[in-house]
């Protein structure tokens, strides 16, 4: 499966050539402020599975686990695209606004639930985690 997508101005073209590992809603704070106070909802993709063309520019911070967090974003519209962590190289999570429909992806999984603000809401059938879920498999594991 393949998977395609880009930012809202069209500078930024994303082609993915797997299937996520997995596709999760996040109520985390650093992702509340990247999403205008929502949860971003993220399909996670081994990171060699991912081209992208147009210049896409990077944000990083320090998360609460220690870890750097990185998040990249259209230097000419600001949306959102990518992210990722230090622990996990070899993944890349793709904001699921930036995937060409239809593209058939839903949340699997809701994290940082108990950051969530109160009205937040979120389907009952899917797996649920207060704080960071177990780490995915690698991407070796998926073949």
């Amino acid at each position: 499966m393949s998977y395609s997508g880009g930012c809202a101005c069209g500078a930024v073209r994303i082609t993915v050539v797997a299937e996520p590992v997995a596709v999760r809603q996040c109520w985390c704070r650093d992702c509340q402020q990247l999403a205008a106070g929502h949860a971003t909802v993220n399909a996670i993709f081994a990171t060699d599975a991912i081209t992208c063309s147009g210049a896409v520019a990077w944000k990083d911070r320090i998360a609460a686990s220690g870890n750097k967090l990185s998040w990249g974003f259209c230097g000419e519209c600001g949306t959102q695209l990518f992210a990722h962590s230090s622990a996990r190289p070899e993944f890349r999570v793709v904001r699921l606004g930036a995937i060409d429909e239809p593209h058939g992806l839903a949340p699997d999984t809701v994290i940082w639930t108990d950051q969530a603000p109160a009205w937040a809401r979120w389907p009952d059938r899917i797996a649920q985690h207060g704080g960071q879920p177990p780490a995915a498999p690698s991407p070796q594991k998926l073949s």
